[in-house]
C-alpha cells in the first residue's frame, strides 16, 4: 500500500496564508481576497467530506472482523490461566516501569532521532538517555491542560505527571471498580462522558459522538479517521493487571474497551498487549509474551503479520537505529502514531534491551514515533516479567509515591494504592 503525499500542502498553505496578507497589504480589493479564500475552504471541505464517506462506506475486511466472536473465530487456541507469583511486586513494578517509559518519553514525543540526540548533547546526557532529561521544551506549557511541562523533568518533577498513557491506566481501573470485570462497551462510554474532560484522536471523536447521542456501539463509527491509531492501545495494561496469567481474559476487556473508539487493527492493538501484559506475569521473557499475546488476535489480520514480521526479525537487529529504520521502510507513510508500526517498535525494543526495564524504556524512546507509548508499554512487560528487582530507583524516586491523571475527582493518587487496588481486582471475577 502506497500513501498519498499530505506533507506537501504544509509549504503550500503557508504560502497561500502569506500571499492573502500581501494581497491585502497592497491594497487588494478585500471582498476578492476573502472570496478566494472561501472558494478554498469549500474545496477542503468537500474533500473531507469526500475522503470521510469512502473511509466510512469501505466493506469490512473478512479478514479482519470487528465483532468478538469473529475475532475469536479467527484466533488460536486459548492458553489456560495460570497462577501468578508474587502478584503486587509485579503490578508495582510493571506501573512504575509504566510511569516511567511514558515520562521519559512525554517531552520528546514523535521527534526524530537527530532533534533527541541534540537535547541530549545539549543537557550533557547520555544517548540514549540514562535518567530523566534535564530540561524539556517550553518548561510552563501545560500537558492535557493541567500539569507544567516543567514537572517532565528531572529537577522539575515531583510526582508522576498529567499524561495520557497515565491517565488510561487509571481510569480502568476505575471502571473496573464500578462495574467489575463484566463491564460492557456501553458503561465504558457512560463513565468516559462523566469524568473524561479531555481527549484526543480516536477517544475525543468517539467521546464527542457519545455526547451528541450516538450510542457506545457506534460512537467509533463517526467522523473517527483515528479509529486504527495507537489510542486503544494505549489503554490495555489496566486490563492486563486485572487479569495476570489470563491472556483471553485480558483480551476480552480490552477489547469491550476499544470498541467504543476504535476498529480492526485498532481494537487487536488493545487486545494483543492487554493479553501480553496479563502473560507477562507468567514468563520472565518479555518476547514469549509477545508471542502469547499474538494468539489473542485474528491471525488473517495486517498487525498480526506486521507483528509476527518483528518478532522474525528482532534477531537480526543491530542496535536501535537500525531497528527504526526498518520500521520507517515497511511503513513508508503511516502516521507515526499507528497501531501497526507503533507495534514492531515496542517488539524491537523488547529485543533490543532482553528484558532489561531500563534498556527497554530508553531504547523505545530514543527510537522514536509514538514513544512515550511505547516506552510505557515496554516498561509494563518488562516490569510485569521481573518484578521490583528490574527496576532501578531513579525511575520511580521522582514520583514520591503520587500520579497525577486529569480524570474528574481522582487528580491525585497514591501509587502504591493503585497497585493493590489492581490486586483486589484480579481476586475478583
Amino acid at each position: 500500500m502506497e500513501y498519498l503525499n499530505f506533507q506537501q500542502f504544509k509549504p503550500k498553505l503557508d504560502y497561500l496564508e502569506t500571499a492573502a496578507s500581501l494581497a491585502l497589504e497592497n491594497g487588494s480589493d478585500a471582498a476578492a481576497v476573502k472570496a478566494v479564500y472561501d472558494a478554498l475552504t469549500a474545496a477542503l471541505e468537500q474533500s473531507t467530506a469526500a475522503f470521510t464517506k469512502l473511509y466510512e462506506a469501505a466493506a469490512v475486511s473478512a479478514d479482519e472482523p470487528d465483532t468478538y466472536p469473529e475475532i475469536l473465530a479467527l484466533c488460536g487456541k486459548a492458553r489456560p490461566a495460570q497462577p501468578v507469583e508474587h502478584l503486587q511486586d509485579r503490578i508495582r513494578a510493571a506501573l512504575l516501569a509504566r510511569f516511567a517509559g511514558c515520562v521519559l518519553g512525554a517531552p520528546v514525543e514523535m521527534w526524530d532521532i537527530w532533534n533527541m540526540e541534540n537535547m541530549a548533547k545539549s543537557c550533557g546526557m547520555e544517548y540514549p538517555p540514562q535518567e530523566y532529561w534535564h530540561s524539556v521544551e517550553r518548561p510552563w506549557g501545560l500537558a492535557f491542560e493541567h500539569d507544567r511541562r516543567e514537572l517532565f523533568s528531572l529537577s522539575g518533577m515531583d510526582g508522576c505527571p498529567v499524561d495520557d498513557d497515565v491517565t488510561y491506566v487509571i481510569l480502568s481501573l476505575l471502571i473496573m471498580e464500578r462495574y467489575g470485570k463484566s463491564f460492557t462497551t456501553a458503561d465504558v462510554g457512560e463513565y468516559w462522558k462523566e469524568y473524561l474532560p479531555i481527549a484526543c484522536t480516536a477517544e475525543l471523536a468517539a467521546l464527542n459522538n457519545l455526547k451528541a447521542g450516538l450510542p457506545a456501539e457506534k460512537a467509533a463509527l463517526k467522523d473517527n479517521p483515528y479509529a486504527q491509531w495507537i489510542g486503544a492501545l494505549i489503554r490495555a495494561d489496566g486490563f492486563g493487571y486485572a487479569c495476570a496469567g489470563d491472556p483471553r481474559k485480558a483480551a476480552e476487556l480490552a477489547y469491550r474497551d476499544a470498541y467504543l473508539t476504535h476498529r480492526r487493527n485498532g481494537i487487536y492493538g488493545e487486545m494483543l498487549f492487554a493479553a501480553a501484559i496479563a502473560a507477562a506475569f507468567t514468563t520472565d521473557e518479555p518476547l514469549e509474551a509477545i508471542r502469547i499475546g499474538l494468539n489473542e488476535i485474528p491471525a488473517t489480520s495486517a498487525l498480526y503479520r506486521d507483528v509476527t514480521w518483528a518478532l522474525e526479525t528482532a534477531p537480526s537487529l543491530r542496535d536501535f537505529r537500525h531497528a527504526r529504520a526498518l520500521v520507517d521502510e515497511r511503513f513508508a507513510g503511516m502516521s507515526c502514531v499507528h497501531t501497526n508500526n507503533n507495534a514492531c517498535l515496542i517488539v524491537f525494543a523488547l529485543a533490543l534491551s532482553q528484558g532489561d526495564v531500563t534498556k527497554a524504556i530508553t531504547t523505545a524512546v530514543a527510537m522514536g514515533l509514538d514513544n512515550d507509548c511505547t516506552a510505557a508499554t515496554c516498561g509494563s512487560i518488562c516490569g510485569a516479567c521481573r518484578g521490583m528487582q528490574a527496576v532501578e530507583e531513579k525511575w520511580y524516586k521522582p514520583f514520591h509515591g503520587r500520579v497525577r491523571t486529569y480524570i474528574r475527582g481522582a487528580e491525585e493518587l497514591s501509587i502504591d494504592d493503585v497497585a493493590e487496588r489492581f490486586v483486589r481486582l484480579y481476586n475478583t471475577k
